[in-house]
């Protein structure tokens, strides 16, 4: 089944409900409750986005969210925002190590959270664009936007031999 793409300066998007979209395409075309999901999660996080219908059958891909227009960009910022909930972690309050598992406390964007790491190997994930991405033992996720933007105190905590 062919995908089909939609034309960024075709569409109108509007929030549905914290996590779904209504669509209009500039045919008169119209899509209510779709949902948002990103492609490559990890490593596109402005490109070809899924709109889903209640079936979970994809009804259109968003190529790029940076050529939307800035009222619909917006709006699926939002719905994704919702949908992929991952705090961010403004700096390390503290961390500790006992058996080869690492506790951390830290401050995030949604408060402070104390959580372990188990195996740092599997669990800390440095991206190509200087993002990190944490698994901690529940596998709940959190992530590092930019490690060189932290405090020093930080920094050092995380990288203990810099």
């Amino acid at each position: 089944m062919p995908r089909n793409f939609v034309d960024e300066n075709a569409v109108r998007l509007t929030v549905n409900d914290k996590i779904y979209i209504d669509v209009e395409l500039y045919t008169g075309e119209k899509f209510t409750m779709l949902e948002p999901h990103r492609l490559f999660p990890v490593s596109g996080l402005m490109k070809y986005i899924s709109l889903l219908d209640e079936e979970g059958n994809e009804q259109m891909i968003i190529r790029d969210i940076e050529k939307l227009m800035p009222e619909s960009k917006e709006a699926l910022l939002s719905c994704l925002n919702e949908r992929y909930m991952i705090p961010k972690i403004t700096r390390l309050i503290k961390r500790t190590e006992k058996f080869e598992i690492w506790m951390w406390t830290v401050d995030t964007d949604r408060g402070e959270f104390t959580f372990e790491i188990i195996n740092s190997y599997q669990s800390i994930k440095v991206l190509y664009d200087g993002r990190i991405l944490i698994k901690d033992g529940n596998d709940n996720r959190y992530e590092i936007p930019d490690l060189y933007a932290l405090d020093k105190r930080s920094i050092k905590l995380i990288l203990p031999d810099v």
